[in-house]
């Protein structure tokens, strides 16, 4: 057994964010621990750009974003245990992981679950047809084509309309293959505005809403698909089932946080966002252990992912020098038209000011957020309009917190 102040668990942009934050706030005893020959995790498979414009002012590649904190890790000295398998957690923040030198059982004073998400796969889909090759998760494709050089198709079909999936499309065409359609199976896109035009648009891709693949044609590789509209309760409607040659069938329909380290460690989950449940310093419900990045909600910026993981990195580290909070937290809940809020409880003695993130739950257009504590309008803010797939940040200013009371409530309004 070896004795560490801070353990983090995952390289990927949020662990190292959270390392550099750590050791900035004091703690010079922070290892991070990677499964992967490096750090930088997705990011390293990200080659378009579009990273770092509100955290570093600059866009950036993934890879290139990723090697702004790597170089801030290895200038301080961070120690990053590489092809390293995290096992097991413990409620009293014992890590065992493995490695080729064995086994490592570390004592931590403090642990941060930075292990990021992954994709759902065909497996939860239950489309009916054969197992032919040419099916794959967008984000598999995305890592065959730009770290390993392989074209994975020619005539493409994309079911989800994610950002992995938008993003994709727009990389196969860039690669003189043909994107036959994208499918989504809700009535709105579930990627950035910005990725709906500059992935389909600018390419003349068509999306269809309330569409899904109804079933997968082909032998040995695939020969086609048929995809067909669905119902209000997402029923295909085989009526409307339509046939579409192609060979390769990518498939970007939702991330799931990697959390079974969590929920080993007995930490209360949220069932909505599918991490754990923190306050306004990414703590959980066990004392000592942080979480951050897409293990705790999934992100469509990387730049809040970095911003989440410092507060982290911070809470973690005022919590091996000793530093506690003496409020009891006020819970957080979502109200009209919002899916949830994160964090999910705040301290009234927080330090600063205190930003909530949050999704909504359909599409709108211009609306007011509100944030309120029983009768209290803590703060306010209006958007031109709102999707599911964006984030919104919220902030409450500190003198506000610090006279709430009560359960903090965000809910919207439509404005005409």
């Amino acid at each position: 057994m070896t004795e560490h102040e801070i353990v983090i668990i995952g390289g990927g942009p949020a662990g190292m964010a959270a390392a550099v934050a750590a050791y900035d706030r004091g703690v010079k005893d922070v290892v991070l621990l990677d499964r992967e020959a490096a750090p930088g995790g997705i990011l390293r498979q990200c080659i378009h750009n579009g990273f770092g414009l509100h955290k570093l002012g600059r866009e950036l590649t993934g890879p290139e974003y990723a090697d702004v904190y790597r170089r801030q890790v290895e200038e301080r000295g961070i120690r990053v245990y590489s092809e390293t398998m995290v096992t097991k957690l413990t409620p009293d923040r014992v890590v065992v992981a493995q490695n080729r030198s064995g086994v490592l059982r570390i004592q931590a004073k403090a642990v941060i679950l930075a292990m990021g998400c992954r994709e759902r796969s065909r497996g939860a889909l239950n489309i009916c047809g054969t197992r032919p090759a040419g099916v794959y998760s967008a984000g598999t494709a995305q890592k065959l084509m730009n770290c390993e050089g392989y074209l994975v198709g020619r005539r493409v079909v994309i079911l989800g309309s994610g950002d992995i999936g938008l993003i994709m499309a727009r990389r196969m065409s860039l690669e003189g293959a043909k994107v036959e359609a994208v499918c989504e199976l809700m009535p709105y896109s579930g990627g950035l505005t910005r990725n709906i035009v500059q992935c389909l648009e600018d390419f003349g891709i068509p999306l269809y809403l309330n569409t899904t693949v109804a079933e997968i044609h082909g032998a040995r590789r695939v020969e086609g698909v048929t995809v067909a509209q669905v119902d209000e309760n997402r029923n295909i409607r085989p009526e409307t089932g339509r046939y579409i040659p192609c060979d390769t069938l990518l498939l970007s329909v939702g991330l799931i946080p990697e959390n079974e380290l969590t929920r080993d460690a007995g930490i209360p989950m949220d069932p909505v966002t599918g991490g754990a449940l923190v306050d306004e310093m990414r703590q959980t419900a066990v004392p000592g252990i942080f979480a951050c990045g897409n293990v705790l909600q999934v992100h469509d910026l990387v730049d809040y992912v970095s911003d989440e993981a410092e507060l982290a990195g911070q809470g973690a580290a005022a919590y091996v020098q000793g530093m506690r909070r003496e409020s009891q937290p006020l819970q957080t809940a979502a109200g009209e038209g919002v899916r949830y809020v994160l964090p999910q409880r705040v301290h009234p003695d927080a330090d600063g000011d205190v930003s909530l993130f949050l999704r909504v739950k359909a599409p709108y257009g211009r609306v007011r957020f509100t944030v309120r504590a029983g009768d209290e309008v803590l703060a306010t803010a209006v958007r031109l309009r709102a999707a599911p797939g964006e984030m919104e940040k919220l902030t409450v200013k500190h003198d506000k917190l610090a006279q709430a009371a009560g359960e903090i409530t965000v809910s919207l309004e439509e404005l005409q």
